[in-house]
């Protein structure tokens, strides 16, 4: 219950303090009682005056000094000037305590949880002027499962800025640094001691019995104040090694299924979205689904492609996987996400079948199964994919003909004359001219020439437009035409994966030309009958 107040309290404080412009930040939230945290309040009014009052912290934590500094950030091409204010703090109790909020002004910063352990039992056991301290969070993992290492160097005399770590080099193991370092400081049977905190996460490629090898830290002293008679001071070069740890790496369980890709994570999430949304799908529009998978302790890297199974009917486009790495203070948490346009070769109700996933739970030690179940999908009717209604005039019977020609006959004969008449007059009043004809709306041939000049230049959003203008001047559908050819069903699969691709892949239109100017009339049964044998001139 505490938490989730402290939670709340934290979200809707962060909400006003992103309105009024004063940000408060730590570098850790996990310390322990004899350990100092650093505190950092921006803002970026150039405008302000003074500093934050800081007069609310110090019932909960020894306040040990501020630093002001002004720097340039530059946001979206735009330079910004930003004062920052660096408080270091040591809480005076352990427990969950809060960092109040913090005056500037008519600003306030948001409060900051920390959780503050008690100091162990162990810290005055080791009293050297510099010392590594190095743990693993997990005596035994599985292969290609995370481990985090931790390195502390503590320090109880100053250092120069020049101190070097060795780099962590492991042949049997993948070797992933977590963030950079951390600096705070500790107090160790009343001594203050300087911390720096390097964390890595480590993935054994093999198992058996692994040792994480020793890392060297060099330094230099700052020497006391005196030295020789210029008054120059010399500091004096000091070299410390971590200690080796052995790490149990165990193998894959002998229950994990074969045919599954090998995934030992803590946690693992598998979730989906649609664009648009797939409850008003018309036919030829894309619908492009993404699934995401997340998962605690592995790499990005790590996560197989997601397997889809395909669907009769439905046409899908890939697009590239976007692969993430977020660090925490778990480690590496990877996430994998697919998008896939899908779209519908004909209208009715689908079904998606469910998207599994097989993964090991370090956590509890035991095999998991994350699945989405199986999604009906229906497609409507395009209304503008369909073909306009040619209406065809019904003939008459023979009475009704017999009884309508001699008007018909007489009518037409008066509309004859009539107009022999008017045109005669006309030429004789004025000069003859050419009469220019308007035409009502795009001929078949504009249309064709239309599509050739988009494809020739490659123009996917112009070839569509054009495409479908064409389509509806003839006598089958563009679907229908497909698939009685099949290179112009290959080229419009050429066109879909260049409009429905996120990447924007480049399209070349000639093809889909080519197509079209090779597309074989349709047989009909005239055209079948036309082509059949005439029959014999003297039958026998």
């Amino acid at each position: 219950m505490i938490r989730a107040t402290l939670l709340a309290l934290l979200l809707l404080t962060s909400l006003s303090a992103q309105a009024t412009g004063l940000t408060a930040r730590v570098d850790r939230t996990q310390l322990s009682l004899d350990e100092t945290v650093e505190l950092t309040l921006e803002t970026a009014d150039a405008t302000v005056f003074g500093k934050p009052d800081l007069q609310p912290l110090h019932s909960l934590f020894k306040v040990f000094g501020t630093r002001q500094s002004n720097k340039l950030a530059g946001t979206s091409g735009e330079a910004r000037a930003i004062t920052q204010w660096q408080v270091t703090l040591q809480p005076r109790q352990a427990g969950y305590v809060i960092i109040p909020p913090l005056q500037l002004g008519d600003w306030r910063s948001e409060p900051i949880t920390l959780h503050v352990s008690e100091p162990g039992e162990d810290d005055g056991g080791q009293l050297a002027p510099i010392f590594i301290d190095a743990s693993l969070d997990q005596d035994s993992v599985y292969v290609q499962a995370q481990v985090v290492l931790t390195l502390r160097i503590y320090h109880s005399v100053s250092l120069y800025d020049d101190s070097t770590l060795s780099p962590l080099q492991m042949p049997d193991a993948l070797v992933e640094r977590l963030g950079d370092p951390k600096t705070y400081e500790k107090d160790i049977n009343g001594i203050r001691h300087g911390v720096i905190e390097v964390r890595y996460a480590l993935f054994p490629q093999k198992s058996g019995e692994l040792t994480i090898p020793a890392q060297l830290f060099s330094a230099t002293t700052v020497a006391p104040a005196g030295g020789d008679y210029f008054g120059s001071r010399f500091g004096r070069s000091t070299q410390v090694k971590s200690p080796t740890i052995p790490l149990q790496v165990r193998p894959k369980p002998d229950g994990y299924p074969a045919d599954a890709a090998w995934l030992p994570a803590s946690s693992l999430t598998l979730v989906e979205a649609w664009n648009p949304d797939p409850g008003d799908a018309q036919l030829g529009e894309a619908l492009t689904r993404s699934l995401l998978v997340k998962a605690e302790g592995l790499s990005s890297s790590q996560l197989p492609p997601i397997d889809v199974p395909k669907v009769s009917g439905l046409r899908g486009y890939p697009d590239q996987p976007s692969l993430n790495d977020e660090i925490g203070a778990s480690g590496i948490t990877g996430s994998r996400e697919q998008r896939e346009a899908l779209v519908a070769t004909r209208t009715g109700d689908f079904v998606l079948p469910a998207v599994e996933l097989v993964w090991w739970n370090t956590r509890e030690d035991r095999l998991e199964r994350t699945a989405l179940p199986e999604r009906p999908l229906q497609i409507a009717d395009n209304p503008e994919l369909q073909q306009p209604d040619i209406e065809i005039e019904q003939p008459m019977d023979g009475a009704s003909q017999r009884l309508l020609w001699p008007w018909q006959a007489s009518s037409a004969l008066f509309a004859l004359t009539t107009a022999l008449g008017f045109g005669l007059w006309l030429r004789a009043r004025r000069q003859p001219a050419v009469t220019r004809t308007a035409q009502a709306g795009p001929t078949p041939r504009s249309l064709l020439e239309d599509l050739k000049r988009a494809c020739l230049a490659n123009d996917t959003q112009a070839t569509r437009h054009a495409l479908d203008a064409w389509a509806r001047q003839q006598p089958e559908t563009l679907a229908d035409m497909a698939a009685r050819f099949v290179p112009l069903s290959d080229a419009l699969d050429g066109l879909n994966g260049a409009l429905y691709s996120e990447t924007g892949q480049r399209w070349q239109g000639e093809a889909l030309w080519q197509a079209i100017q090779n597309l074989p009339p349709r047989q009909t049964e005239e055209t079948q009958q036309d082509t059949a044998p005439l029959p014999p001139l003297y039958p026998r």
